[in-house]
């Protein structure tokens, strides 16, 4: 099964979703779009909860960057986007948790959205 959840809509300001249960996940990626860019930028970050109270930062995102085989998969704290785009980080599959919330800081301007795509 899986779920598609949009935790922010068009926010233009530094903005924290409500909490999204992903408890029994198999898989949750990040799908995270900045429009009306002028300057500044978008940075996404996550935290996460194993009790639905208490949130620590996520500091394990797998992203699709680059980087030589031998060097594994690439993770990140953060995804920034410095243009109007859509891009996407996913949480390791081995960590698993209740619930995460999802931050757009922004720096001087843009239109911030994101999405859960969470698989059971």
């Amino acid at each position: 099964m899986v779920e598609i959840i949009k935790v922010l809509d068009g926010v233009t300001a530094t903005t924290t979703s409500q909490a999204v249960n992903i408890e029994g996940a198999k898989k949750v990626v990040l799908v995270a779009q900045r429009a009306a860019h002028s300057s500044g930028s978008t940075a996404w970050t996550g935290t996460v909860s194993v009790d639905g109270t208490n949130f620590i930062a996520y500091n394990k995102w797998i992203r699709n960057l680059a980087n030589a085989i031998a060097e594994g998969v690439t993770r990140v704290t953060t995804l920034t986007q410095a243009a109007n785009g859509v891009d996407f980080m996913t949480m390791d599959p081995d960590d698993g948790f209740k619930q995460i919330k999802i931050t757009a800081t922004e720096t001087t301007d843009g239109t911030h959205s994101a999405w859960l795509y969470i698989e059971y």
